[in-house]
């Protein structure tokens, strides 16, 4: 097939260097490993006949439905009208939500073309309800298509793939918000500069987050585009958060070098940051390389393909609990914490913000509600785990009687620590984070996020010995020695299955020892010390370096005296509306 056959629906004259085609012209790899390195490396990112053929390649491997239209297909329902010029242009489907064709070097009348693939696709998979990215999948498979039918033929196997695990494209609002809540989540993770930016500058974050993949399918100049989709396709789902993340570091350091740090309590409409980020990533080209780009997407310690699945399935649990399975009105999440109402003696309205910014994307929506404070409750721990069992998760808040504030997050339930007996067990996920608003604000995640490597791949022990979750009988509640709670086998009723322990090779114990709690004492983190140990009268406490969260003491002197101690649990904000 002649190369001009790939590309007769490209105007070569906006293509620049990639008009020319150079570099190899053929591709014999079938080993996956070799494939991901040549992919991340731009092997075939030259030629354009080659990029095609690979793209083809690579598309027909991917596992399908058993029925799934092909190129006959749409030849059969299109007629002789494929590669016309048409008089109309045939309207987009609802499910693209708005998203328009973006033009990705096409010629004017290609457009149209894109119009009559998604339109026939639309027939052939009528369980698509929300699909924004498919505008810009479409154009961009067009480009490296010999023909329509071609095009619909790739985009059908995209739609169709059924491999246990693997995502391609969303396809229902639930898959679409769920990976925006994801996002968040990673971003909250890995960017945690530019979230900050983000939190200090858009009135409500998660309107801003719920552009992610526009930033990338659609914002993103096509040069760059095309390189995303090389990895993409070798690689999936993932590669996309990896770019968007890189997109959000960039965005920050631009904002920096510009002086764009708001002033304290000067926020922006969400919208007009949402389109500041969509301007500057299409302008991108004029500072970053395609290469540049993906450099840094893939310097990101992400964590695995299962974990992210994970998370957002999560996350599509949490948002089917809430009702949110169609597209609605999009509740401002900054009104869920309203600073009329909110009333703690621990922190202001605008320090609870600041700890709900760093929350897991699933909760954001829901309103503090004060389980427990020693102000109204008394200082007894029988009372404290009377009002807060039965709420997942959960806040802690400590005012000392040296005005430091100091608290956790904690991801489980407290009832867990019944299943440990009399014994003083751990439990909870990696969710778990510790914090210090004062004497200067700053989080304190699970060790593994920011080392990676301590979950490397040592073999998990394959003999369970129970005389090893036991602690120890001389009276010495060891800090190294405490069990780790092995968790329920079947957690189907839980909202956090992400980060659990369990689905990590760990080098030590010590580094998944997240919350615990029995008759005389609750603890959060463990290993060499503990983050927080408050006594069983709720009076006292200690503050050390933990392995778990390798945290600094998190308050000015070690041994401390509470002053107030709060437990917020959290409130579906969409429920109570209903």
């Amino acid at each position: 097939m002649a190369e001009e056959d790939y590309g007769c629906f490209v105007d070569w004259t906006q293509m620049g260097d990639l008009a020319n085609s150079s570099g190899p012209s053929k591709l014999d790899v079938k080993d996956p490993v070799e494939l991901k390195k040549l992919a991340r490396q731009g092997h075939w990112a030259k030629n354009h006949k080659l990029r095609a053929q690979v793209y083809q390649q690579l598309i027909k491997a991917i596992p399908c439905r058993t029925v799934t239209p092909d190129a006959e297909v749409y030849r059969d329902l299109m007629g002789d009208n494929t590669g016309k010029k048409a008089s109309s242009v045939i309207p987009l489907p609802d499910f693209v939500d708005g998203s328009a064709v973006p033009r990705y070097c096409l010629k004017a009348d290609s457009v149209t073309a894109v119009h009559r693939v998604i339109s026939c696709l639309a027939g052939q998979f009528p369980d698509i309800s929300h699909c924004p990215a498919l505008p810009a999948m479409t154009a961009l498979l067009l480009h490296f298509s010999a023909d329509e039918a071609q095009c619909f033929e790739h985009i059908s196997r995209l739609l169709a793939c059924n491999e246990p695990g693997r995502r391609l494209v969303d396809q229902t609002f639930l898959a679409y918000e769920s990976s925006c809540m994801t996002f968040g989540d990673l971003a909250n993770k890995y960017c945690p500069a530019a979230h900050k930016l983000i939190v200090a500058t858009a009135q409500d974050v998660v309107e801003v987050y719920s552009g992610w993949q526009r930033w990338v399918l659609g914002d993103l100049p096509f040069s760059h585009m095309a390189r995303v989709l090389d990895v993409f396709l070798v690689e999936g789902y993932k590669v996309l958060y990896r770019v968007a993340l890189a997109l959000l570091k960039f965005y920050r350091k631009q904002k920096a070098g510009a002086g764009g740090q708001p002033s304290e309590g000067q926020k922006q409409d969400s919208a007009e940051v949402k389109a500041e980020i969509q301007a500057f990533v299409k302008a991108i080209g004029s500072s970053i390389t395609p290469d540049k780009l993906l450099e840094k997407a893939f310097s990101i310690r992400l964590f695995s393909r299962k974990e992210i699945t994970l998370l957002q399935l999560t996350n599509e649990k949490s948002l089917q609990q809430k009702g949110i399975t169609v597209k609605q009105k999009r509740r401002n999440v900054q009104l869920a914490l309203n600073p009329d109402t909110f009333s703690s003696e621990v922190v202001s309205a605008k320090e609870m913000r600041d700890i709900w910014s760093w929350i897991p994307e699933r909760f954001a929506l829901c309103e503090p509600q004060l389980l427990f404070t020693t102000s109204t409750h008394g200082c007894s721990l029988n009372r404290f785990y009377a009002h807060v069992e039965g709420y997942e998760p959960t806040l802690l808040l400590i005012r000392t009687c040296d005005a430091d504030v100091c608290g956790a997050f904690l991801s489980t339930d407290w009832e867990e620590r019944k299943r440990g007996g009399n014994k003083l067990s751990f439990f909870g996920t990696g969710e778990c984070f510790v914090f210090r608003l004062k004497p200067e604000m700053e989080r304190y995640e699970w060790v593994v996020i920011r080392h990676p490597e301590l979950a490397s791949s040592i073999k998990a022990q394959s003999s369970e010995d129970p005389a090893e979750d036991e602690a120890p009988t001389d009276g010495q509640n060891s800090d190294n020695s405490l069990p780790v709670e092995r968790p329920a086998a079947d957690p189907s009723n839980r909202l956090s299955p992400f980060l659990s322990a369990r689905h990590f090779h760990l080098n030590s114990r010590n580094t998944s020892m997240f919350m615990a709690g029995n008759f005389d004492s609750i603890i959060v983190g463990g290993g060499e010390g503990n983050a927080l140990y408050i006594d069983g009268e709720l009076n006292h406490g200690r503050t050390a370096r933990c392995t778990t969260f390798d945290n600094p003491p998190l308050c000015s002197t070690e041994s401390f005296q509470v002053a107030l101690l709060e437990v917020w649990g959290f409130q579906d904000a969409m429920a109570s509306d209903r």
